[in-house]
């Protein structure tokens, strides 16, 4: 009778897990959207990435409502704004709280996390993970995992693919899986693999339209801002020194080539590994039943506004890559709806079958992967950056965007930005940079409407302004490593799959 009662029990099990879709989040740092062809790059091409977006859905505006690595993370992790998960800054994630994870796996699911997780934490919700240490390194990096540190040989973006492959190997077989598959790359300091530095090195770069922006009618933000290619990339960042004789605008195209080619050479370290997790998919007879989505954590400047970095919530900064293909996602789809970071663990645990509890702020992605069009669906976004000054002098700042406006306020300044996005889509012109343009009527009118707006949003997202003074972040950090792991010994991708499992 035992018999028969565990042939059933493995039955029922596979059954479900053929019916319950695998899901693969495949997770990068700083990778700009316009750094990908199937977004149209001028830069540069992606050839697996696009594969995603040929068999599936890419998201035409997509969003962040922070654009910063940890708060980002955070947020994937509670499909929550800053302000309620906790994580505004650099700051430690409390693993105590619910997350999509917990979820996932209490509803059935294999859960993993492999890479860069930059919460200052450790993962809670996952049965195995392999993480990097604070914003990891990319050669011979370190990686933890429960109890333990030890370094892998080789460069980090290659290492992690080889390890989701061997996660997904090595998984259970009874059930449905969920894993979060976090690059390092392309994170500054643009460090990438050999073979891809050499693919890059003489390479000509097409120079951005704005890279030498005035910042004339924007002086609340930018003139003080410490990111841009002209005056703030380091030697550690170019690498090289510049040739003898090159001042103005020569230098910065100088500095902007060595920049750009560095940056795409790891972004396509990315591409290689995105390949290679499809590729084995293939192989494994997994394709059909997975979900594999492709995002970053925030958008990224490539020279765009002479900058790079993000933090600012210019376009280049707010928009962040979103494909997604597999089981019951329409081909080729191309959903033009407002989405964002926080509707991420909704869409997770959706495609999973499982409820969204309603402490999640976002909305399931899964009719719009289907090619349904909601008439209730959002029409703008929210956003809300807390760090300042911070890093790079970056003023802090709120807003929203709409489908043909940006309105802007750097609250500790008292200053206001407004974008007609529609005659202005590079964000050159500041209606409100001139007493007299602020009080043309439509330019009025716009100005009040995006306020009202703000204020609606507030509310609905239950910002009541908390945060907005540094002496009230959550003072511990997410960069350093973690301090409860043993001395770092070297493992090779296999033996950090099996040290997972203890």
């Amino acid at each position: 009778m035992s018999r028969i009662f565990l042939l059933i029990h493995f039955l029922a099990a596979a059954s479900v897990a053929a019916e319950r879709p695998n899901i693969i989040f495949i997770f990068s740092d700083d990778h700009a959207q316009h750094a990908i062809s199937a977004y149209g790059s001028k830069v540069n091409k992606t050839p697996h990435i696009d594969r995603l977006a040929a068999a599936g859905a890419r998201f035409t505006n997509s969003f962040v409502t922070n654009s910063i690595c940890t708060p980002s993370r955070a947020t994937l992790l509670t499909g929550q704004y800053s302000h309620l998960n906790g994580v505004p800054v650099f700051n430690r994630f409390d693993g105590a709280r619910d997350n999509v994870a917990k979820r996932m796996q209490a509803g059935g699911y294999h859960t993993g996390i492999i890479g860069k997780w930059h919460l200052g934490s450790d993962p809670t919700g996952f049965d195995r993970w392999i993480v990097l240490p604070g914003q990891g390194q990319y050669w011979d990096p370190v990686f933890l995992v429960p109890g333990h540190k030890f370094t892998i040989k080789g460069h980090c973006t290659d290492i992690t693919g080889d390890l989701g492959v061997e996660w997904i190997e090595t998984r259970p077989k009874d059930k449905p899986f969920f894993l979060m598959l976090h690059q390092k790359a392309p994170h500054r300091a643009w460090e990438p693999d050999e073979r891809n530095k050499a693919l890059f090195k003489d390479r000509i770069v097409p120079e951005p339209d704005t890279l030498f922006d005035s910042y004339a009618t924007r002086p609340a933000a930018l003139p003080a801002n410490k990111q841009t290619v002209a005056n703030d990339l380091n030697r550690r960042d170019l690498k090289l020194d510049p040739p003898a004789g090159l001042k103005d605008r020569e230098l910065i195209k100088w500095k902007y080539q060595r920049y750009m080619q560095d940056y795409l050479a790891c972004v396509q370290g990315v591409d290689d590994n995105v390949g290679k997790i499809l590729d084995h998919l293939d192989k494994a007879g997994l394709a059909e039943n997975t979900i594999v989505i492709y995002s970053a954590d925030n958008g990224w400047y490539l020279g765009d506004l002479g900058l790079y970095d993000k933090r600012f919530m210019y376009e280049p900064g707010l928009r962040v890559p979103l494909i997604a293909r597999g089981p019951g996602i329409k081909p080729a789809a191309t959903p033009a709806q407002f989405v964002a970071n926080i509707d991420l663990a909704p869409t997770f645990l959706d495609l999973a079958g499982l409820p969204v509890p309603d402490t999640m702020q976002g909305r399931s992605l899964a009719p719009l992967l289907r090619g349904e069009s909601p008439a209730d669906w959002r029409t703008s976004i929210y956003y809300r950056y807390y760090h300042s000054p911070g890093h790079h002098n970056t003023a802090a700042h709120l807003g929203v965007r709409t489908a043909t406006h940006k309105l802007i306020h750097y609250w500790k300044k008292n200053a206001y930005e407004l974008f007609d996005l529609s005659s202005d889509p590079t964000e050159q012109n500041n209606l409100l940079s001139t007493e007299d343009a602020a009080k043309k009527p439509g330019v009025a009118k716009a100005f009040a409407e995006l306020k009202a707006e703000i204020a609606r949003l507030q509310k609905e997202f239950k910002d009541d302004g908390q945060f907005a003074d540094s002496s009230t972040w959550p003072k511990d950090g997410a960069d350093g490593p973690f301090n409860d792991k043993k001395p770092a010994g070297t493992k090779t991708v296999n033996e950090a799959i099996i040290a997972s499992k203890r």
